[in-house]
C-alpha cells in the first residue's frame, strides 16, 4: 500500500466533462463501463453521516448490499468505515471536505473512493502505531483495509484527494 503514488492501477483518470459538470448524486457511467456518484459535501453540515448514507446507497446499486454472505456484510462495513475516515480527516485537518466520488468497476469487484478538500496537509498512517492511545488511528485503518491508497494534487491548485481502493470478497 502506497501514499505516494499519485494514481492507483485501474485509475478512473480524467472524467468526461459531462460526468464532472452538475453531476447529480446518482450513478452516471464512466469510462470502461464504470459506475460513478458524485456527492457535493462544500458547506454541508452533517457530512460524515451523509456521507456514509450516500454510499449506502451506491453500495445497493452496486449489489455489494444486502449482503449475502458474511464476508461480502463484512466488505461493505469495509467501505463504510474507510469513507467515514477519510471523510472525517477532512473535515479535521483540512477545513472540512468539497467531494465524495465513488466508483466502482463493470465487474463490481473493484470500489474507488475519493475524497477532496482544500488542506496542504499529507495524510499518512502514525508511525508508530500505538493500538491503545486514542486518536490518530484513521489513516492506519484506512491502510490495512484497502488495497491501496494514496493523495493526488493538481498543480497549482490548492487541496487534494485522498483516494482509496477496496475489493469485493469473491
Amino acid at each position: 500500500m502506497s501514499a505516494t503514488r499519485p494514481y492507483s492501477p485501474g485509475d478512473r483518470g480524467p472524467e468526461p466533462e459531462a460526468a464532472v459538470a452538475d453531476a447529480p448524486a446518482h450513478a452516471a457511467p464512466g469510462p470502461g463501463g464504470r459506475q460513478v456518484r458524485r456527492l457535493s459535501l462544500d458547506g454541508a453540515s452533517g457530512v460524515v453521516p451523509l456521507s456514509r448514507d450516500f454510499t449506502r446507497e451506491a453500495l445497493h446499486a452496486w449489489g455489494w448490499l444486502p449482503a449475502a454472505s458474511a464476508d461480502r456484510r463484512a466488505a461493505a462495513e469495509d467501505v463504510l468505515l474507510v469513507v467515514s475516515e477519510l471523510v472525517t480527516n477532512a473535515c479535521l485537518h483540512a477545513e472540512g471536505p468539497d467531494e465524495l466520488w465513488l466508483s466502482c468497476d463493470g465487474g463490481r469487484k473493484v470500489l474507488r473512493i475519493e475524497v477532496s478538500d482544500r488542506g496542504a496537509g499529507q495524510p499518512a498512517p502514525r508511525t508508530p502505531h500505538r493500538a491503545g492511545r486514542p486518536g490518530g488511528h484513521g489513516m492506519f485503518i484506512v491502510q490495512r483495509l484497502c488495497l491501496d491508497w494514496g493523495v493526488v494534487r493538481t498543480p497549482g491548485e490548492t487541496g487534494k484527494t485522498v483516494w482509496a481502493e477496496l475489493e469485493a470478497p469473491g
